[in-house]
């Protein structure tokens, strides 16, 4: 099984997590470098940007799923696709026990931004009120 920390959709209770077949590893989590957090574009998507030490520690949930469900979200993703998110490893902290969890995380990196897509900056957290702004693809 591998650990994979969601801080956007994917998260249980948000829009996306119908697709999230993972089991749900202990409680909150928080990654242990900071990143930047937009909502950006037309549908209001998540994106952690993938420059560590810039930005916030970003809240999220870490779930253990099989190989079969890790490849499931990296197609949600689009981690083959040139404009998706590629897949790599950091640590999260878990908040309740201190413990270090190296996982793997979506994220963006920062060429794939324009500037003018930009529609809001998080302080380190997705929340249900901007997860009322997101718009899944064909909406």
């Amino acid at each position: 099984m591998e650990k994979i920390f969601v801080f956007g959709t994917l998260k249980e209770g948000f829009p996306n997590f119908k697709h999230n077949h993972g089991k749900r590893f202990r409680a909150e989590f928080v990654t242990q470098k900071a990143f930047p957090l937009y909502l950006v574009g037309e549908r209001y998507s998540p994106w952690l940007i993938l420059t560590p030490g810039l930005g916030h520690a970003i809240k999220g949930q870490v779930f253990e799923v099989t190989d079969r469900v890790l490849q499931e979200m990296d197609a949600l993703e689009r981690v083959a696709q040139a404009d998706g998110y590629h897949r790599v490893t950091t640590e999260v902290v878990c908040q309740q026990t201190g413990e270090t969890v190296r996982v793997y995380v979506y994220g963006k990196p920062s060429l794939s931004l324009p500037v003018d897509h930009i529609k809001m900056e998080l302080k380190g957290e997705y929340s249900l009120e901007h997860a009322q702004l997101y718009r899944s693809r064909g909406e």
